[in-house]
This record gives C-alpha cells, sequence and structure tokens, in this order.
C-alpha cells in the first residue's frame, strides 16, 4: 500500500495525492491532519456526523427540513457499520459514493461530544468511541464545488494561499427536527469581486447535494446573517484580501465583498446546542471525508464547467 507524506504545504498536496481513496488512505495510515479544501480536486468531500441509532430518526427530518446546510448524501448501511453507506442521491448506490472506508480512521481530524459537550477536539481516529448503536451520515460539502469554480477562473482564495475556509456562526434559525432544536445556520465564505457573484452563483447552483449556489451576499449580508466581526470566524481561518490583508480592512468596497453558503457544520451546531444523551462524533471543521464520486456524478456535465 502506498505512503503519503501530506503537509500543509501545496506542493505535497498537490502531487502526492489525485484520488478520494488516496486521502483516506493517508488519513488512516499516516494520520495527516491537514484540512482538506483543495485535496484531490473533483472528488468530492463530506461532512460527517456519527449518532447513536436513537437520533437517527430525527436527523434525518433534520435534514429534510433543511436541505440547503444539511443535505444528506449517505448514512450508514445499517446500524453500528462503518464500512459501507447507502446513497440518498439518485443514480449513485452506496459503491460508487464509498467504498473500501473505514469511518472511524478516514477523516484526518475529528471531534467528539459526549451529553451534547465537546470532549475531545483534533482526535485522529475514533475507533475507541465507535459502537455497535451508531450511525454515521454523510453531508455534502461545499469543498465539492470548488474545483467547478477553480476551472471557471474564480478559485476560492482560502485554496490559493493554502488556508482554511473561513466558517461563522449565523443568527438565521434551523428548523427544528424532534431533538434539534434551537440551532442556526452555519456559513462558509469565500470573497469576490462584486462582478463575479452572479458567475460564482451560476456555476454553484446546480450543486444542491453541495449546498448550491450562495444563501447570502455582499457587505450588507454580514449584519443580516448575525456575524459580529468578518475578520473572526467561528471555525476555520481569519478571510485575506487579494493583497493579503485582513478582509475587513476592504468592508464597503465592491473588489472584495464576502459571499455566503450553507457550511455542513450546521448539524454538528445542531448537535451541540441539542440535550442529545451519549456519544456523538464528527469532523473537525474543514478536515473533510474524501468520497470515490464526482462532481460530474451529482451535476450535469454541461453545469460542471
Amino acid at each position: 500500500m502506498a505512503i503519503f507524506s501530506i503537509t500543509k504545504a501545496g506542493a505535497d498536496r498537490g502531487t502526492k495525492i489525485t484520488t478520494g481513496a488516496d486521502v483516506r488512505v493517508a488519513a488512516r495510515i499516516n494520520n495527516f491532519n491537514s484540512p482538506t479544501s483543495g485535496l484531490a480536486p473533483t472528488f468530492l468531500q463530506a461532512n460527517l456526523v456519527v449518532l447513536p441509532s436513537r437520533y437517527a430518526s430525527d436527523f434525518r427530518l433534520l435534514c429534510a427540513r433543511n436541505p440547503v446546510p444539511c443535505p444528506l448524501i449517505a448514512e450508514s448501511t445499517s446500524t453500528g457499520c462503518w464500512n459501507s453507506v447507502t446513497s440518498t442521491i439518485p443514480g449513485l448506490n452506496g459503491g460508487a459514493i464509498l467504498s473500501d472506508c473505514d469511518l472511524r480512521r478516514d477523516v484526518p481530524r475529528y471531534m467528539v461530544y459526549k451529553d451534547s459537550t465537546p470532549i475531545k477536539k483534533g482526535c485522529l481516529d475514533i475507533v475507541d468511541e465507535w459502537t455497535d448503536d451508531h450511525v454515521a451520515f454523510l453531508i455534502g460539502c461545499s469543498f465539492s464545488f470548488e474545483s467547478a469554480l477553480t476551472a471557471a477562473g474564480l478559485p476560492p482564495r482560502h485554496t490559493t494561499l493554502n488556508r482554511n475556509v473561513p466558517i461563522y456562526r449565523t443568527s438565521i434559525p434551523l428548523c427544528p427536527a424532534g431533538a434539534f432544536t434551537g440551532s442556526t445556520y452555519v456559513v462558509s465564505m469565500r470573497s469576490y469581486k462584486a462582478s463575479e457573484v452572479e458567475r460564482v452563483r451560476e456555476i454553484t447552483r446546480a450543486y444542491t447535494a453541495t449546498h448550491g449556489e450562495p444563501i447570502a451576499w455582499g457587505w450588507d449580508a454580514v449584519k443580516r446573517l448575525g456575524i459580529e466581526d468578518i475578520d473572526a470566524p467561528t471555525w476555520g481561518e481569519s478571510p485575506l484580501t487579494q493583497d493579503e490583508r485582513p478582509l475587513g480592512d476592504v468592508e464597503g468596497e465592491e473588489h472584495d465583498v464576502p459571499v455566503f453558503w450553507g457550511c455542513g457544520v450546521t448539524p454538528m451546531e445542531a448537535v451541540a446546542r441539542s440535550s442529545l444523551e451519549g456519544v456523538v462524533m464528527t469532523h473537525d471543521p474543514g478536515c473533510m471525508l474524501l468520497l470515490d464520486c464526482r462532481d460530474s456524478d451529482i451535476v450535469p456535465a454541461a453545469c460542471v464547467a
């Protein structure tokens, strides 16, 4: 089996990794812990949420009621199963989405909650925490449309600067479902020129399995979403301008405006704000599960250019 040397350096990430399976092997064998944005271009990435089985039906309902921030793409084939998934994407079976996997070890970094309280962050596997009663859910990730943006000459800045995407907690309420109440949308942000926003919306619109088009954009959107400081994301790294200054330095200017998408950290936030009993596991924000299917598998070819 190939051994990969993964660091945050773009050269290593670009030359050593080419497929989703490569990333999973590297995480499983080498325990690399870098964010996954830009790895294995065109291969889909997914957020991971692992719950006790008694919460599974409520979580499915949460996703159904909030499809933009929580687009469900697959789940464990059966309770306790960590090596195969059942697809919710029409035309794709579970094996096409993910094969030769170990959901306990194939994510670069995990988080562990007990009774809705975080008890571990950045751990390299969840083998000890996984039980025969757990069910894993895969939620679409906006990293999956970044290849299309890059191909169109609109690469997200965090990918070109080797940074993690900025992610913000908002004040927009999430539609509740069963045990999951009182939570809000979480959004990821990529900045663009105001003149580029319509093209960005057009490119990402078809990616409904990975959050689709932006939910808000422009400097006025920061206040509407309840974000207090654009330079202080809740997760990820602070955003930079084209000349690598804090984005807030150019507030109000049209050559660099924030654009916000629904984010798969939303269900993690729902877990943290709910009174769930037992052990819940998720990916660490920015460190995704790489899949075997590609963006062209979920979007018509004419829309991927």
